[in-house]
């Protein structure tokens, strides 16, 4: 079917505002990036004014089309488009860009700017947030509205999204791309903005290959719109970037790639092309020879009120009209589905079910990443909008839960894993990046609750993504296992030493590290309650000591403060013991020989030092009183960060370099994480 586009000399007048607003917002401010949103304004507006279903009135309407800007330092391309839409900016907003306060941040903020989807900048990020949110999409129509013919469920959008050169050169988006081109997501399209330019200049110094021939091999929808004609001439032509639209909304089985050849900074008289213009304002004298090249008056913020107005009342009209069909479907779907409803507005409201029932573990041993992979299976049917897998590493990690189908095309599924394309066990293959992207997409989608795991050594290669999560305060959860020096024998390439410092470094994510079975499953318990920032979880390979709750031992529930007294000591505490993870029962046995001693000693886990700091000073005092000052931090990794729980008058055990190829036992040993040493240290805080 051929689609005539609607196109009006006052769509062209608009074009040419957001261009003027632009190169005019950079130039007050004196910093920023103008050439791609002049170049690119012709694609943001038609996506805006033609294209995508937005409501300008709501930012968070469920059937709203997603519009993701991985290029986010060309910001001004969306917030231009914002405007012009009457989407909550206004023309003072455009000229505060990149100041203090104002809603035209340098990169696009999510939840600090409406109708932006996600926090992008890092190049390459907002391509596997894209990802994320096209295979959101999906699972969300599988579990509210599966019957539905594909394109006609109420939960049914696009998404759209925006990638540069930078952006493809970025691994993280390759990652991400051959996943999506498994995964068949024919909910996704593309652009690329071939314009060859970076900040160092054009791309033949470092970036030569066929990008359209490397999309088609991770299973693409491939076209190619060439604005340049082959470098002849440059015309801008809509229609066929229209036709090229509505071919890829089309094909539903494949995610598109629409490669669009522009020239940056066109149509600027003398500056196009250049990579000066790709980071830093254009200069006076070529604003006023752009000014009377497109005719607009020489004055900064010079707009065509005419070509505003009539943006704004169409994105307007398009907006009620679309809402008010789904708005119809929608009620007819919440009718004839009461029970998926009910579930719809408990997710949407941050809730947990009011009987959620966690499990209970006997003592015995077992892992934290076994007694995690119980937890998951016992939380399957009560949190349906729970899903998630990991980085190929499903077994090792224990995430996937028990008996739930594989989130697969039907032609993926293998003799180990079967599934649909409605699955739930996810399987990110080795792309730990673009899996920390994916989930933050699925979160920022907003209607279920992601996570992804990997072994805690590679938290590193995908940290950009947790920070982001953190930086726009979504509930990810990461599940980080092998968590020490018990991972034993792979060796120090395997041993994680300085990461459970490095990810407290980030402000904004909670770094979780249970200490047995039970504290693991109030821990996702209460990561599950927190719906306002990410959470790291913890997890040990080794077999830990089930404590045995009750009369000597305190209550698990206590891991939702972060810290707490596990064991209290025989008489008023001459010395506290803190420690996480798989060091809480070499905490537990040297509080055994210290008291043996004589030595009245109080045993605290602090699974969470965020959480521990969020309550108030009297529970903090309760836990570790200021009159004890004969402190011993105790986790094997580097000591970085325990000096303001331990005080001046502390110590901590720990590990400051990195381990070795042995038994996860006699790497403890050797590094001194024995009740021995333990109390050895304690004793001689006592002089």
């Amino acid at each position: 079917m051929i689609v005539t586009l609607d196109w009006t000399e006052l769509d062209s007048r608009a074009v040419d505002t957001a261009r003027i607003l632009a190169v005019d917002a950079v130039e007050k401010v004196g910093n920023g990036h103008p050439g791609t949103p002049v170049s690119l304004a012709p694609l943001a507006y038609l996506l805006y004014q033609k294209v995508m279903s937005i409501d300008p009135t709501d930012d968070m309407w469920l059937g709203r089309d997603r519009f993701v800007l991985s290029a986010g330092h060309a910001s001004l391309t969306q917030y231009c488009q914002l405007y012009l839409a009457g989407a909550d900016l206004e023309l003072d907003d455009i000229k505060a860009l990149r100041t203090w306060g104002s809603k035209t941040p340098g990169h696009p903020e999510y939840h600090h700017t409406k109708f932006v989807e996600t926090t992008t900048g890092p190049l390459g990020a907002g391509v596997s947030n894209a990802v994320g949110m096209a295979m959101a999409a999906r699972r969300e129509r599988g579990l509210l509205d599966p019957d539905a013919p594909v394109g006609e469920s109420v939960f049914d959008h696009y998404v759209y999204a925006i990638a540069g050169d930078g952006c493809l050169q970025e691994g993280v988006s390759a990652e991400a791309s051959s996943l999506a081109g498994t995964q068949n997501l024919g909910n996704l399209i593309m652009f690329y903005d071939d314009n060859r330019i970076t900040i160092e200049g054009q791309t033949p110094i470092s970036f030569t290959e066929d990008v359209s021939a490397r999309y088609e091999a991770y299973g693409w929808h491939v076209q190619h719109v060439d604005w340049t004609n082959g470098g002849t001439e440059y015309r801008e032509d809509l229609d066929a970037l229209n036709a090229a639209i509505e071919e890829a909304k089309s094909v539903t089985d494949r995610p598109s790639f629409i490669k669009l050849t522009t020239v940056i900074g066109w149509p600027l008289p003398n500056k196009q092309g250049s990579h000066s213009v790709h980071g830093s304002k254009i200069g006076g004298d070529e604003i006023a020879a752009l000014k009377e090249k497109l005719g607009f008056a020489q004055e900064p913020f010079a707009v065509d009120q005419d070509a505003v107005d009539h943006a704004q009342r169409n994105v307007a009209e398009r907006g009620r009209a679309a809402r008010a069909a789904w708005d119809a479907k929608f009620a007819e779907w919440q009718s004839a589905n009461p029970e998926r409803n009910a579930l719809l507005e408990r997710v949407r409201a941050h809730k947990l079910p009011e009987d959620l029932s966690l499990p209970v573990f006997e003592e015995g041993k077992k892992s934290t990443r076994a007694a995690s992979g119980e937890v998951l299976a016992a939380l399957a049917d009560q949190l349906p909008e729970l899903w998630g897998g990991s980085a190929d590493l499903a077994g090792s990690n224990n995430t996937t839960m028990k008996g739930e189908p594989s989130f697969l095309p039907a032609e993926r599924q293998t003799d180990e894993w079967q599934g649909n394309p409605y699955g739930r066990t996810l399987h990110f293959g080795i792309r730990e990046h673009a899996m920390g992207g994916i989930v933050n997409g699925i979160a920022l989608s907003g209607l279920t609750r992601p996570y992804g795991g990997t072994f805690l050594v590679f938290s590193d290669y995908m940290r950009p993504a947790v920070r982001l999560a953190a930086i726009m305060g979504v509930p990810s959860t990461f599940v980080w296992t092998h968590d020490s020096v018990g991972v034993g024998e792979d060796g120090p390439t395997h041993q994680p030493v300085e990461h459970a410092a490095a990810l407290r470094a980030i402000p904004g994510l909670d770094v979780v590290r249970p200490a047995d079975a039970n504290e693991t499953s109030v821990a996702w318990g209460e990561i599950l309650r927190r719906t306002q920032n990410p959470a790291g979880l913890l997890l040990s390979r080794q077999d830990l000591r089930t404590v045995a709750r009750g009369e000597k031992y305190a209550s698990a529930d206590g891991v939702a403060n972060g810290a707490y007294v596990l064991s209290e000591a025989s008489a008023e505490a001459r010395v506290i013991l803190i420690a996480t993870g798989s060091e809480v029962e070499v905490a537990l046995d040297a509080q055994d020989q210290l008291e043996a001693d004589g030595i009245p000693t109080r045993v605290v886990s602090m699974p969470c030092q965020e959480w521990f700091d969020d309550m108030d000073d009297e529970y903090k005092e309760s836990v570790l009183p200021a009159s004890v000052t004969a402190r011993v931090s105790v986790e094997a990794g580097i000591s970085m960060g325990w000096s303001k729980y331990v005080g001046a008058g502390g110590a901590s055990v720990s590990l400051e370099h990195f381990g070795a190829s042995a038994s996860g036992a006699k790497c403890f040993e050797e590094f001194g994480f024995t009740a021995a040493n333990v109390a050895q240290t304690a004793k001689g805080l006592l002089g």
